[in-house]
C-alpha cells in the first residue's frame, strides 16, 4: 500500500472523522483510522461503533490495500504540516512510514481486518433535504435534548415524518423544543425515530454547506445520512419518544407580546445576581409591565422593568433564566409571545407570525 496525497486533500477529510473516535477505547482499534486505498478512492473511515463516518477522496494511489493508524496522532502529523504539502504514505513491514520534504514519521499500525464492522439493518425509508433547512431546525431543537438521563430516550432528538410534513422534538424533561417544516416531496409514510445525542451533535458539525442535498436513509434501527464525500451512519435510539401533546390541552392566560432583545438584555442583567446554580428568575406580569427580579444566597438582588402588550391577569411565575434566553436567542422575529397556562405549569414561547418554532418551559419554584 503506497501513495502521496497533498496535505489540502486529506486533512479536511481526517478532520471530520476524529470527531467520533472517543480518546479512550475499550478496543484498541477503535482509536485508529481504517484507510483504505483502491484504484480510483482512498476511504476514511472512523467509529465508535454507535456512530460511523466514512469519507472518500477521488484519488488514483500507486498500490491498494488497507491498514489502520492511530487517528490523532495521523491527524496531528497532517495538520501540522505545511500548506500543500505532499504526504508520502507507504506500509512497509507492518509500519506506515509518514514523509513529507524533510520530515520523516513511523507509526505502528493494527490489521485492517480486524476493524469491527458497522452493523446495520435494511435502510427502507428515504427522504432528501436540503442541508441549510436540515441544519436549521437542529440547531432550533438540539440544545434542549437532555445528557445522561436515567429516561434515556430524551436523550437524543425525535424526527418524526409524517409524507411531506418533518417536525423534530427534543426535551431535557424541563423545557421543550418543537420545529415543524415541510418537504420538498411528499414521502408516503409515516415515521418516529430518535436520534442520539452525540450523532445529532456530530452531523451538525458537518453541515457547513447550506446549499447541499442530504439523502437521508433510516429504519427502526439505523440511519445513513449522504452528503458531498461523506457517508455518516448512526444507531437509533430504541425507545418509544413519550406523549407531549397533553401539555396543549389546556387553559391559557392572553398571549403577551414582548420586544425579544430588549427582553433578553434585561433577562441576561437580572440573571447576573439569581443563584448560582439554580439560575432561577421570577416574572411578575402585570398590565403593560413585566418586572423580571432575581436573589442568591447572599442577598443580593436584581429588578428590571419592560413595557410590555399585556391587558389581563396579573400573573406571578418563575423559571431557569438560562432556558429562557436559549429560547429568545433561536427566534427570529422582533418580537416573542409568552403564553402561561392558568394553572401555571407551563409557558409556551413563539413568533407573532411563524407556528413552525414552539418552546415550551416549566416553571420552577423560588
Amino acid at each position: 500500500m503506497k501513495f502521496i496525497i497533498n496535505r489540502e486533500e486529506i486533512l479536511p477529510a481526517l478532520q471530520q472523522i476524529v470527531s467520533v473516535i472517543e480518546k479512550r477505547q475499550t478496543m484498541p482499534i477503535l482509536s485508529n483510522v481504517l484507510i483504505v486505498a483502491e484504484d480510483q478512492f482512498l476511504y476514511l473511515t472512523g467509529t465508535d461503533l454507535e456512530i460511523q463516518i466514512v469519507a472518500k477522496i477521488n484519488f488514483s494511489p500507486e498500490s491498494t490495500g488497507a491498514i489502520t493508524v492511530p487517528a490523532r496522532k495521523f491527524l496531528d502529523i497532517c495538520r501540522l504540516l505545511p500548506q500543500e504539502a505532499e504526504i508520502k504514505f507507504e506500509l512497509q513491514n507492518g509500519k506506515v512510514k509518514i514523509s513529507s520534504n524533510r520530515s520523516r514519521f513511523s507509526l505502528n499500525c493494527l490489521p485492517a481486518n480486524n476493524y469491527p464492522e458497522f452493523s446495520e439493518s435494511d435502510l427502507e425509508n428515504v427522504i432528501t433535504i436540503n442541508s441549510g433547512k436540515f441544519k436549521k431546525s437542529l440547531d432550533k431543537t438540539l440544545f434542549c435534548m437532555a445528557n445522561q438521563d436515567v429516561r434515556y430516550y430524551l436523550n437524543g432528538l425525535l424526527l418524526n415524518i409524517s409524507n411531506t410534513k418533518l417536525k423534530l422534538v427534543a426535551s431535557d424533561g424541563h423545557r421543550l423544543s418543537i420545529y415543524e417544516d415541510l418537504l420538498n416531496e411528499g414521502t408516503g409514510f409515516e415515521s418516529r425515530i430518535i436520534f442520539p445525542r452525540k450523532g445529532i451533535q456530530e452531523l451538525s458539525k458537518l453541515l457547513d454547506d447550506p446549499e447541499l442535498e442530504l439523502k437521508i436513509e433510516f429504519s427502526n434501527n439505523n440511519i445513513k445520512v449522504h452528503f458531498k464525500n461523506i457517508v455518516f451512519s448512526a444507531k437509533l435510539v430504541d425507545s418509544k419518544y413519550p406523549d407531549f401533546s397533553k401539555i396543549f390541552d389546556q387553559d391559557f392566560f392572553s398571549p403577551i407580546n414582548i420586544p425579544r432583545l430588549p427582553l433578553k438584555e434585561a433577562l441576561t442583567r437580572v440573571s447576573i445576581l439569581s443563584h448560582e446554580k439554580l439560575k432561577g428568575i421570577t416574572l411578575d406580569i402585570s398590565t403593560g409591565s413585566l418586572k423580571i427580579s432575581s436573589h442568591n444566597l447572599e442577598h443580593d438582588e436584581a429588578e428590571e422593568e419592560v413595557s410590555i402588550d399585556y391587558d389581563g391577569n396579573p400573573i406571578s411565575i418563575a423559571f431557569n433564566a438560562q432556558y429562557l434566553l436559549d429560547a429568545f436567542s433561536n427566534l427570529d422575529s422582533e418580537f416573542a409571545v409568552l403564553t402561561i397556562a392558568i394553572n401555571l405549569t407551563s409557558c409556551f414561547i413563539d413568533e407573532p407570525n411563524d407556528s413552525s418554532y414552539k418552546f415550551i418551559v416549566m416553571p420552577m419554584r423560588l
